[in-house]
């Protein structure tokens, strides 16, 4: 991490912001990458920024999986943030129609280091050396599993999703008998994911805002233990942003009632019966489909259309 000074830990760490068309890339135009001035991480390209007229650097896309949204303390805006590191960035804003693909990410310059491409290069051959970073896994319970596969599956990064069950003993491990809600079982869904394109607390954001958090054992019509809102964490670093998530959303006010999201150490996951795999994709026309998994669905294309496949 790089050692940041007074006014840099204002805006990164306080979520500050520096005063309209006195940051340093506002103008900026050289060819090459932003990233992070906090922890390095490449944020955006010099394709994606244009001039916006606001004050500040903009920027209508970003790398795949290194910016994360959240609710902002307004209770109105998204705050974007570094999905490495947690360093705040600024915001992100769609339907001003100021380029084609209709969103700006408004950008203090403090938050940000810019590098050429031969700098990139250099960075670049150094990480090739190491090695490609490994495939790692998330496991959620959000409602029916058909709904929550369809969301996660258009997600850039996303190598495979598999609904099944997580939380009760193996001899219990089918629908039949977790219907019944008696098992300890969630439906769930467990994710395959690049680091690299993707990052987890990407994921645990699309987690919150495609389900309602606040409801205990039940998501709408859907009611029992095997509909509760949990995340299985793999590790700690998971279960610690998965903390820092929901801390983070109580704070700001994002919902009416308080989180019942359950935070449970990872065991096993065991696969669903065949036929509720891609469900929804084969089956979009049943009413089920139609009327609930559709619209949420559709919602979270158009809240996260800069993160789709």
């Amino acid at each position: 991490m790089r050692t940041l000074n007074e006014f840099e830990r204002y805006v990164i760490e306080e979520k500050g912001t520096e005063r309209p068309f006195s940051g340093e890339y506002y103008l900026h135009n050289a060819q090459g990458v932003y990233c992070c001035r906090k922890c390095d991480a490449p944020l955006y390209l010099s394709e994606h920024k244009f001039h916006a007229h606001c004050g500040w650097p903009a920027f209508d896309d970003e790398i795949p999986g290194a910016v994360a949204r959240h609710t902002d303390a307004d209770g109105h805006r998204v705050e974007i943030v570094c999905a490495s590191c947690g360093g705040h960035l600024g915001h992100v804003f769609e339907g001003e129609y100021l380029t084609e693909k209709n969103l700006r990410h408004c950008v203090n310059s403090v938050s940000m280091v810019f590098k050429s491409h031969e700098e990139m290069e250099q960075g670049q051959k150094t990480i090739s050396e190491a090695g490609p970073t490994a495939n790692a896994f998330a496991t959620f319970g959000a409602g029916c599993f058909w709904c929550v596969e369809a969301i996660f599956l258009a997600l850039k990064g996303v190598v495979s999703v598999k609904p099944g069950y997580a939380g009760g003993p193996a001899a219990d491990a089918n629908y039949k008998r977790v219907c019944d809600g008696d098992t300890g079982h969630a439906e769930v869904v467990h994710i395959e994911y690049k680091p690299d394109e993707v990052s987890f607390e990407t994921l645990i954001e699309v987690f919150f805002q495609s389900h309602d958090p606040t409801t205990l054992n039940r998501q709408g019509n859907d009611v029992g233990t095997q509909y509760r809102s949990v995340i299985f964490a793999h590790n700690e670093p998971q279960a610690e942003a998965a903390a820092k998530a929901i801390e983070a959303l109580t704070k700001s006010g994002a919902f009416d009632n308080p989180i019942v999201t359950e935070v449970v150490a990872f065991d096993e996951f065991y696969p669903a019966e065949d036929y509720h795999h891609d469900y929804f994709a084969r089956n979009g026309e049943q009413r089920y489909c139609a009327l609930v998994v559709k619209p949420k669905v559709d919602k979270f294309k158009k809240a996260f259309a800069s993160l789709l496949k």
